[in-house]
Formats: C-alpha cells, structure tokens, sequence
C-alpha cells in the first residue's frame, strides 16, 4: 500500500511528468529590447560546456532518486536562451541521450530547440533532427526588414522565410516568435503581417507586444528621448486584431500570447503555466520540483543557478552542480505562484488542482467577494470546476492579481 512514509509513495503532484529546461546563454549579438540572461562570447568550448551540462543532469537525476522520485516521466524538454541554435548538435544529441538514459518518457517526447533564422543557424537544422530536436522555435520577431534593422536582429526577413521552409522540412513542429506594437505600425501593416506569418503554414505562434524593460539599450534610448512607444491605445487595438485574426484561422489564444491550433500547444510552456515540476539547468535558470517528504502533499522546492555564465561553468566543474539557492515554497506561495501562471491560460485553474497542491480551497487564500466582484466586473469567473480570467481581465492581469491577493 501507497502511504506517506512508504518508499513508494509520491505526492500527486510528483506523480506528473516534469519538464527539463536547458540555458544556452550566448548570442552573436544583445538584441536592444532583451532582458534575458544571454552574453556575447568570441569563444565558447562546446566540450567544457556539453561536459558541464552533462554533471548537471547526473546531479538532478541522484536528488529525484533519493528524494523518491526515481522513475518519474520526463514530459518535455526545452532548449532556451541565449541562443541554443549555436550550440553544437552533437551537445544537444548527447544531452538527449544522457536524460532518456535517467529518466522514462513518452514515445512522443516533445524537444523543442529555439532557433534564430540565420543561414548559419539554420543550416544545421538537419543535424539538429538527427541529434533528437523535434520541435524547433524560431525567433523571426518580424517579417520587415527596417523593423528588423530596429529590433537589431540579424537575419532579414528572406532570410527568416528560409529558415521557416528549413524548419519546416525538418521538424516534425515548428513555432515563430513575433513582436508587435512597434513605433511605426499600425493596424493595417500589423494585420497584413499576421496573414503573412499564417500563410506560412505554422500551428503555433508567439506573439508578444514590445516592452521596453529596464536596463536595455531600447530602455535608454526611451529615457533620451530617442525612443518613442506605440501609443497603449493602438496597442490595445493591435492586441484585439491579433486575437480576432487568429481565432479565425483556429489558433485562438490558449495564453496571453500563445496562438495555436488544437492540440498544438506547447507541451512545455504548459507545464509552467499548470504550475507542474521541471529542472532548470545552465546559467541562471531556475526550477520547482516536488520531492517526497513523509507528507500528502510532499514539498516543494524552488531552485536558481550562477547566473554568470563564467561563474556557473567553473562551480560546476569544481562541485558537481551550480545551484545557488535551494528554497521550500510554503503552501501560500505556491497558491500564488499557481495563480500567477495559470490565469494567464485561456481555460484558468482547476479547482482540484489547487486542492491536489496544497491541500486547501481557493477560499482559504483569498475573499470571494473579491472574486464576485471581478466577475461583476467582467474581468473573472469562477464556477464549480475552475477559475478563470476572462478575455479583458488577462489583459489587465496585473491590476486582478494585485486585487485578488492584496
């Protein structure tokens, strides 16, 4: 018998896959409107570096052992940065191997690689197939070349065209990424760019407006007056006309700025937004992970690694691993991480998985009137299965969680 204090007993929240995310950190070039933690190198050595990531999966794959997880199903694996195209594929290739080696997986175990669509890149498209990549996620960003000139990227837009009929060919799924809401566009040019970007044939397409975030040359520039945003009004309009244009071709929105056709959704980024486990390895990402604890719901734990890239390699080569922080997330935290993620999806929250995580009821973290008053308002809804953000409350999300959990 399954029961708190058996070795055989997991939490439920244990008992679902998890995800393994992997940071590449470098890019030929800082794009002016990044923030992530990516760097530019003259030199990387794939071995140092394949060897590094290698010790990570080994060190991730003794603490699920000994914390009762041994055997759990590895349900996505996800390739980010940075930019991980530049990594050699014969790194990914063995890093695939090394995580079916640790861990079961479904026979359709989605990989997904991001990719810029550079000749450079994508002429290593086919050895990335090779390697085990089977979904691979493009950062187009635009189908202009003077906005791509603006938003600093390196390829053109016949060069992004290529890269989407290589990736094509070669994948099984491919995903691009577009930014919107630039200075100069406006609602005509925007929807044009969209039919362009679906006649493409994609199911899955990320579509985020441009935000200018501290710390980015776009930041200064703003600051200087060099730089002026869209105006949130034709923003706004932009978002809506993305939203109608997609639903119409049977991509809707299954999150804020996530389209795709039924069944196409990424298996990955769902497992963030469902508030489900994943390890996060390389510099500066982070994880959560359920372990066994003698307990129902078993504890959670949120981990960081060296965010420097230089720092992260040599802490792993020195002690095995480069997690920086180790942290418990107590039951009031993981409620408001869950709703977070999860009210960013188009279908919400189930009610029993906040049970199933915590332990508690959607009343024992926040008022209710609260929440009646949302849905008065149009922005929530709550029935007896889920709770939701409407249309024009994941809009305004900030503004509902504040409320909700002030």
């Amino acid at each position: 018998m399954n029961t708190p204090g058996s070795a055989s007993y997991l939490p439920a929240a244990a008992r679902r896959g998890f995800g393994i995310y992997i940071h590449w950190p470098f890019c030929l070039k800082k794009c002016p409107y990044c923030d992530f933690n990516s760097h530019v190198r003259e030199e990387v050595s794939q071995k140092r570096w394949r060897t590094a990531l290698l010790q990570e999966l080994d060190h991730y794959a003794e603490l699920l052992k000994t914390s009762g997880g041994e055997g759990r199903i590895v349900s996505s694996v996800f390739f980010g940065g940075g930019t991980p195209s530049l990594m050699a594929p014969e790194t990914a290739k063995v890093l695939i191997q090394r995580i079916r080696k640790h861990w079961p997986s479904h026979n359709d175990l989605e990989i997904t690689l991001e990719a810029n669509p550079t000749s450079v890149e994508s002429d290593k498209f086919a050895a990335f197939a090779q390697a085990g990549i089977n979904r691979v996620s493009l950062g187009i960003q635009s189908l202009n070349d003077q906005d791509l000139r603006f938003l600093g990227r390196e390829h053109s837009a016949a060069e992004a065209l290529k890269a989407i009929d290589v990736a094509r060919q070669n994948f099984e799924r491919f995903s691009f990424d577009l930014i919107y809401a630039r200075p100069t566009q406006n609602k005509q040019s925007w929807k044009d760019e969209l039919e362009q970007a679906l006649a493409e044939g994609t199911r899955h397409l990320s579509l985020y407006q441009l935000t200018i975030e501290e710390n980015t040359p776009f930041h200064g520039a703003r600051r200087r007056g060099e730089l002026k945003e869209l105006n949130p009004d034709t923003a706004a309009e932009l978002y809506d006309i993305t939203n109608d244009v997609m639903a119409q071709h049977g991509m809707p929105n299954y999150e804020i700025s996530n389209y795709a056709n039924p069944g196409e959704e990424s298996r990955h980024n769902l497992t963030y937004w469902r508030y489900g486990d994943y390890i996060g390895i390389g510099p500066g990402a982070h994880g959560r992970l359920t372990l066994a604890d003698n307990t129902l719901l078993g504890s959670k734990i949120a981990t960081r690694q060296h965010r420097a890239p230089e720092i992260w390699l040599s802490t792993v080569e020195q002690a095995g691993h480069a997690t920086r922080t180790h942290s418990s997330i107590s039951d009031t935290e993981r409620f408001e991480e869950m709703l977070m993620m999860g009210l960013r999806l188009s279908d919400g929250i189930k009610l029993k998985d906040i049970q199933n995580e915590t332990g508690l009821n959607l009343s024992d973290f926040i008022q209710l009137t609260k929440v009646e008053q949302l849905e008065q308002e149009g922005l929530l809804s709550l029935d007896k299965r889920r709770i939701r953000a409407t249309d024009e409350g994941r809009t305004r999300l900030n503004s509902v969680l504040s409320y909700l959990l002030a």
